[in-house]
């Protein structure tokens, strides 16, 4: 097995772009800003405060671009990462562990953070590059999204466009939504798991991969 992490250099061999699609690839779009600026206005007015006060007078025009940042990948798709591999006759495991992601539960629009660990097991002909592993959890972290879709996209994304012989990612991330309000439980935490292909139908590869992933230095 193969271990890795985001920073990580690429895999070695020739990069060759694949002419696989998806129906799920998301569309450029824009943010609009001044309505998320007007929406700020509105709600600091709502809780009772004075959005012209010195304190906040740019909140509204900061939070908008904040925004535009964090819900991102509305406008990406997985495809510009995964879309790129390598010929590389191997298949054996790679793990890409300990991806940093920030992203908003859809609920309460609060965050929740963690880290992603990814695997999969290569075709034997075509590996991808660490990096785009990550990146991939970028593009799904930076909607409004549920940890357990979450979890679930980036799985599937990854067994659409590299067509490996299985793939598993846990995610491991604490919930502000959790913390700062509602129960006000501050030290749990979640973890969520996706398994396809052969991490589906062998238990013993699944859990030896996941021991791996876990690992704590």
């Amino acid at each position: 097995m193969i271990l890795g992490s985001p920073s990580s250099s690429c895999c070695g061999g020739v990069e060759h772009r694949t002419k696989r699609t998806s129906s799920r690839g998301a569309t450029e779009g824009t943010v609009d800003l001044a309505r998320i600026e007007r929406a700020v206005r509105e709600i600091l007015l709502a809780v009772g405060e004075d959005p012209d006060r010195e304190g906040l007078v740019e909140t509204p025009a900061r939070a908008a671009k904040a925004y535009a940042t964090i819900f991102a990948g509305l406008s990406q798709s997985p495809e510009k990462h995964l879309g790129r591999v390598f010929h590389e006759r191997t298949d054996d495991v790679v793990i890409c562990r300990n991806i940093e992601f920030y992203s908003m539960c859809e609920h309460h629009l609060l965050p929740f953070f963690g880290k992603a660990h990814v695997a999969y097991r290569p075709d034997g002909q075509e590996v991808v590059g660490l990096s785009k592993l990550a990146r991939t959890v970028e593009v799904y972290a930076r909607r409004p999204q549920v940890q357990e879709r979450l979890t679930n996209e980036v799985a599937d994304a990854i067994a659409t466009f590299l067509q490996p012989k299985g793939v598993l990612v846990v995610i491991e991330s604490e919930h502000l939504c959790m913390k700062m309000r509602g129960v006000n439980k501050q030290h749990a935490d979640m973890v969520t798991t996706a398994a396809r292909g052969c991490f589906v139908d062998d238990a013993a590869m699944r859990a030896e991969v996941i021991s791996l992933m876990m690992q704590r230095a």
